[in-house]
């Protein structure tokens, strides 16, 4: 059995779980490891994620296993994936180890554009988020919506930076998080207390969520394991991922250009 880091732009599929018809980085993988003779049926043997990620997030740190033969390595996989899925580190583990189950902590984080927000409030928030509490009114999911949530907030420029660590995460429950932090930033609403009581809030009482675009999984932890760089697959992968973020980051000049000569 061998576990694999990934990293993905999240922004062209439609999410991590395999679909029909649809592209998905699970479905990418697996096409992957059939047109390398890894995988001839449903899905590798002993196969498993450390997580499902919705359509549009992104990843530094999805963790998958299965069994494989000894020559698979991160550069070898890459050689199947597409660009915007690659393979960077990898390890070998015990027969019977699971990469969602064996997964002690998660972390995503958020960039969130927030110019005019109030540090200070956005700040009180995520304490008033952390801790031990029934996150049922920030999930679709009827159980397990108790969670352990630590959380930490930075600046940087113009971005505040939300990360969210803890042993798992219900559905939507980052997003609606953020999604919340922000309202509050913004003094659209002060009813945290409110969304942590038993009381079931829905309509325009309801917690949207934030957009995908801005959330990455960038970790999983797994006590056990010391993951190994692929020196190759780390230089190719940081020439992808720094190519994508110019093509970005000119394509936002570019809008920001035409914005400021539409307005004035």
């Amino acid at each position: 059995m061998r576990a694999f880091r990934l990293a993905y732009d999240g922004t062209p599929y439609h999410g991590f779980q395999r679909q029909p018809d649809v592209p998905t980085v699970e479905g990418e993988l697996f096409a992957a490891l059939t047109r390398l003779g890894v995988r001839s049926g449903t899905r590798p043997d002993g196969y498993a994620a450390a997580g499902r990620t919705d359509a549009g997030v992104s990843a530094v740190a999805q963790t998958v296993a299965f069994h494989c033969p000894e020559w698979l390595s991160p550069r070898a996989l890459n050689s199947e994936l597409p660009g915007a899925v690659r393979a960077w580190a990898s390890t070998e583990t015990s027969a019977d180890f699971h990469a969602t189950h064996d997964a002690t902590e998660r972390e995503y984080t958020y960039h969130l554009w927030a110019p005019e927000a109030s540090l200070d409030r956005a700040s009180a928030a995520l304490d008033a988020l952390a801790g031990t509490h029934d996150f049922h009114n920030l999930t679709p999911d009827d159980e397990l919506t108790t969670r352990t949530l630590e959380t930490n907030l930075s600046v940087d420029g113009s971005y505040l930076i939300i990360t969210l660590r803890a042993g798992g995460f219900s559905r939507q429950l980052v997003r609606r998080v953020v999604g919340l932090v922000e309202a509050v930033a913004h003094a659209e609403r002060d009813d945290i207390d409110r969304v942590l009581s038993s009381e079931e809030l829905s309509g325009p009482d309801g917690v949207p969520n934030a957009p995908p675009e801005p959330l990455v999984l960038t970790g999983v932890e797994y006590p056990n394991l010391s993951f190994e760089r692929d020196s190759t697959a780390v230089k190719n992968a940081s020439r992808i991922f720094e190519t994508k973020r110019i093509e970005r980051e000119t394509g936002a000049r570019t809008a920001g250009t035409i914005a400021k000569i539409v307005k004035n």
